[in-house]
């Protein structure tokens, strides 16, 4: 990972690249966690929006190495604290979990995707009315209950990793620092009092 490090730049300006990274995993991997949820509990969603949360896990799970990577660029330059060590260490850990929650995604996806397309080429014989939405069979009903469960645990793991690394995160930032609101100067145009 070191080697990665020395090729994301650590700044564009003076804004540290980890800090607008960080936004899109904060932002992507709740939504994914959300997505994969909602898909491996409700039919309609899946058969719906299915793909859709995957791409989005995707992009999230793609958005985690850059995040890291460019926070190892930023940890050389900070002082070492055991703050920025627990931060560090637990953002290390989120890709694991947010990738094979996106596995297990793709499998339960790919596995209801083909009872699908199996089932409007077998289909009811008529034209006329819809299709009753397709039902897995024997072995293969196990195999999905299975990889949603495992995809809901993994996400739900995926998004207490996200909550503790950026609690971690604030906390190695901002601890030892208080700030104050300051007191209201005089309105332009109104009499000072």
């Amino acid at each position: 990972m070191r080697r990665q490090a020395e090729l994301m730049p650590t700044f564009i300006g003076a804004l540290p690249v980890h800090v607008l990274v960080v936004h899109a995993v904060v932002v992507l991997v709740p939504l994914s966690v959300l997505g994969a949820i909602v898909v491996s509990l409700w039919p309609a969603a899946r058969r719906r929006y299915g793909w859709l949360v995957v791409g989005v896990a995707v992009v999230a799970t793609a958005c985690i190495p850059i995040a890291t990577s460019s926070g190892e660029g930023l940890e050389h330059r900070l002082p070492r604290t055991p703050l920025l060590e627990v931060h560090t260490h637990l953002g290390d850990q989120l890709l694991v979990f947010v990738a094979g929650m996106l596995v297990f995604l793709v499998a339960f996806t790919v596995i209801h995707q083909r009872a699908g397309t199996l089932g409007r080429r077998e289909g009811p014989g008529t034209m006329t009315g819809p299709a009753a939405p397709p039902r897995l069979a024997g072995p293969m009903r196990i195999v999905a209950g299975v990889l949603a469960a495992l995809t809901v645990v993994l996400a739900v793991v995926s998004a207490v990793q996200v909550y503790r690394i950026g609690d971690s995160g604030a906390t190695a930032a901002w601890s030892g620092r208080q700030y104050v609101t300051q007191s209201p100067g005089p309105r332009p145009g109104g009499a000072a009092g």
